[in-house]
Protein backbone atom coordinates (compact mmCIF):
# COMPACT_ATOMS: atom_id res chain seq x y z
CA UNK A 1 0.00 0.00 0.00
CA UNK A 2 1.07 3.74 -0.26
CA UNK A 3 1.24 6.49 1.64
CA UNK A 4 -1.38 8.79 3.27
CA UNK A 5 -0.21 12.40 4.07
CA UNK A 6 -1.95 14.85 5.54
CA UNK A 7 -0.46 18.55 5.91
CA UNK A 8 -2.65 20.97 8.17
CA UNK A 9 -2.04 24.56 7.08
CA UNK A 10 -3.62 27.98 7.51
CA UNK A 11 -3.76 30.97 9.70
CA UNK A 12 -6.32 31.61 12.67
CA UNK A 13 -10.33 31.59 11.24
CA UNK A 14 -8.97 29.82 7.88
CA UNK A 15 -7.20 26.45 7.78
CA UNK A 16 -7.22 23.76 4.82
CA UNK A 17 -5.60 20.01 4.50
CA UNK A 18 -3.11 19.33 2.35
CA UNK A 19 -3.75 15.61 0.80
CA UNK A 20 -2.76 14.35 -2.66
CA UNK A 21 -1.63 17.85 -3.30
CA UNK A 22 -5.02 19.91 -2.99
CA UNK A 23 -6.52 21.76 -0.29
CA UNK A 24 -10.44 21.31 -1.41
CA UNK A 25 -12.01 22.16 1.95
CA UNK A 26 -11.48 25.33 4.34
CA UNK A 27 -11.98 25.24 8.17
CA UNK A 28 -12.80 28.22 10.31
CA UNK A 29 -10.58 26.53 13.25
CA UNK A 30 -7.36 24.29 13.28
CA UNK A 31 -9.30 22.04 15.56
CA UNK A 32 -11.88 21.57 12.83
CA UNK A 33 -9.15 20.72 10.08
CA UNK A 34 -7.55 18.20 12.02
CA UNK A 35 -11.13 16.69 13.05
CA UNK A 36 -11.54 16.14 9.46
CA UNK A 37 -8.37 14.64 8.82
CA UNK A 38 -8.37 12.13 11.35
CA UNK A 39 -11.86 11.01 9.98
CA UNK A 40 -10.21 10.25 6.34
CA UNK A 41 -6.76 8.98 7.83
CA UNK A 42 -9.05 6.62 9.85
CA UNK A 43 -10.10 5.10 6.66
CA UNK A 44 -6.81 5.04 4.91
CA UNK A 45 -5.41 2.86 7.89
CA UNK A 46 -8.18 0.45 7.42
CA UNK A 47 -7.05 0.07 4.00
CA UNK A 48 -3.28 -0.86 4.86
CA UNK A 49 -1.74 2.60 4.24
CA UNK A 50 1.24 4.49 6.23
CA UNK A 51 -0.18 7.68 7.28
CA UNK A 52 1.10 10.90 8.42
CA UNK A 53 -0.37 13.64 9.46
CA UNK A 54 1.16 17.14 10.20
CA UNK A 55 -0.50 20.47 12.01
CA UNK A 56 1.37 23.69 12.72
CA UNK A 57 1.47 25.28 15.94
CA UNK A 58 -1.10 29.19 15.55
CA UNK A 59 -1.65 31.73 18.32
CA UNK A 60 -4.82 30.45 19.36
CA UNK A 61 -5.76 27.17 21.04
CA UNK A 62 -7.97 26.25 18.42
CA UNK A 63 -7.04 28.28 14.94
CA UNK A 64 -9.75 30.61 15.63
CA UNK A 65 -9.49 34.24 14.99
CA UNK A 66 -8.67 35.75 18.59
CA UNK A 67 -11.19 38.07 19.59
Amino acid sequence: MGIAKYEIFGTDGTWRVRHDGKAENEHATKEAAFEAVIAAASIALRQGHDVTVTAPSSQTPTGAPAK
